[in-house]
């Protein structure tokens, strides 16, 4: 981040008291995790789960310079700058909000029930071929991480790329008021949350909260064939507007999409001549590489300078990367996240890859988390979408998923081609590691909360260091 003055903070975070005579002392980084601080860091100690107040020692140790305080001040350290608040996450976000205002970026939104996380690192690939770009890490999209990633913001940035995340309404608006987009993307609508929320309506709803920091000279981007979207959005709405789409008839979309394992190639309307490349497979992928389009094409980017970044851009962990398995099989890993649309467009893509001599196809699903009392209806939907004779075994992880188990014997599909486990995780392992050949091919994906990485990383190829 910028070096900034402490006085510049205690402005920022309208601080309840700050006496400490170190006003011109600069800090150059924020952290609330005391582990993580370095020299000259900010400690912002938040309550949780334990108080982070506790931590300042450790902090002060490891090199921070001040530390925000909402404590009774007579706790606080003694010859150390401590900036009083009345909550050290409010002043946190403040004191983000205001450091947008000192670098000045454009800032683009991106939310979603999935596909924000993929959109984001495309958007940030593909911007990164004419700015200078920060992006959110891995998942920090909520307000403890959304503020951290802004203040981790180099200041050189042109464009700042924030995923925004949510589990009740009123969360986007939020951050969308702290961020102020320049671009706001809806990926789409799924299930994720319905037990909060009630309905994909209100999820929509919740989604379309992205508009209430929208600049007014700002652009909104969202999916053209989701009725959701297109029939609760402000009739009126000032900003600009664009709709992505597979189809014709959006202001941007994808034909002759070609796909194999690895990789799709598509072409656009913005440039019908140009072949497109992205290193992932799915036509859910080409829709979120249309966003990072319909973004780089509302800041004045041509296709030709976008296209190499998108053909080679790195996907974060655990959303949809191949890894190479023992026995030389091939895993599928999508451990991170599951709604029931996006379970349905992973296996239908997994079910069309071509298999190649003896290998074959194994699936292992696990639970979706938080669709309440829609859990049983919603994991039983997933059987629509396995074919009779496309797996060579069904591996189902959970206590929620029991439902597609008579859904998939209900479809005809054998009992003995079904192996169900309720929470033992080793037998599950065990039992996919018994039935394995060489090349077959195996998707992995359940909600982040079933810890199906481990399942992923039991059979992985080991690494030369780990042998």
């Amino acid at each position: 981040m910028k070096p900034t003055q402490i006085k510049d903070i205690v402005k920022a975070v309208d601080a309840i008291d700050f006496t400490s005579t170190a006003r011109l002392a600069e800090i150059n980084s924020v952290e609330f995790d005391s582990r993580l601080i370095t020299p000259g860091a900010l400690f912002v100690p938040l309550k949780g789960a334990t108080d982070g107040h506790s931590y300042i020692d450790k902090a002060i140790e490891n090199g921070a310079v001040a530390a925000l305080w909402s404590n009774d001040p007579s706790e606080a350290p003694a010859d150390f700058p401590i900036i009083q608040v009345e909550d050290t996450l409010v002043a946190m976000q403040a004191f983000a909000k205001a450091y947008l205002s000192w670098i000045k970026p454009k800032v683009v939104g991106i939310t979603g029930s999935s596909g924000k996380t993929t959109t984001k690192d495309m958007t940030a690939a593909a911007l990164s071929a004419a700015l200078k770009v920060h992006k959110t890490n891995g998942n920090y999209n909520n307000d403890i991480g959304l503020p951290k990633t802004i203040l981790d913001m180099p200041e050189d940035t042109d464009v700042i790329v924030l995923e925004m995340g949510m589990s009740a309404a009123g969360e986007i608006s939020f951050l969308s008021q702290l961020a102020e987009p320049d671009v706001a993307v809806i990926t789409m609508v799924g299930e994720n949350h319905i037990e909060f929320l009630g309905s994909r309506a209100n999820i929509a709803k919740a989604k379309l909260e992205i508009l209430d920091g929208l600049k007014e000279d700002g652009t909104f981007i969202y999916p053209g064939e989701e009725p959701l979207i297109v029939d609760q959005m402000p009739k009126d709405l000032p900003q600009s507007t664009l709709t992505i789409g597979l189809n014709e008839g959006q202001d941007i979309f994808a034909f002759d999409v070609m796909m194999d394992q690895f990789q799709a190639t598509f072409y656009t309307n913005l440039s019908p001549e140009l072949k497109m490349e992205i290193p992932l497979s799915g036509g859910y992928n080409v829709q979120n590489a249309l966003y990072a389009l319909g973004v780089a094409y509302s800041f004045g980017l041509s296709l030709e300078q976008v296209r190499p970044n998108l053909a080679d851009f790195s996907i974060t962990a655990d959303r949809g990367s191949w890894e190479r398995g023992i026995l030389e099989t091939q895993i599928l890993n999508d451990t991170y996240n599951a709604s029931p649309s996006a379970m349905k467009a992973v296996i239908r893509n997994f079910s069309a890859i071509a298999s190649k001599g003896m290998s074959q196809k194994i699936l292992v699903l696990g639970d979706m988390l938080e669709l309440g009392t829609f859990s049983d209806d919603l994991h039983k939907e997933i059987a629509t979408v396995i074919g009779l004779n496309t797996f060579k075994h069904i591996f189902l992880y959970g206590p929620r998923i029991r439902p597609l188990v008579d859904a998939l014997i209900e479809k005809g599909i054998h009992p003995d081609l079904i192996t169900y486990i309720e929470s033992d995780k080793q037998a599950l392992i065990e039992d996919i590691k018994a039935i394995l050949q060489p090349e077959d091919k195996i998707l992995v994906k359940a909600s982040n909360g079933m810890g199906l990485i481990e399942v992923v990383e039991a059979l992985k190829m080991p690494t030369p260091e780990e042998n």
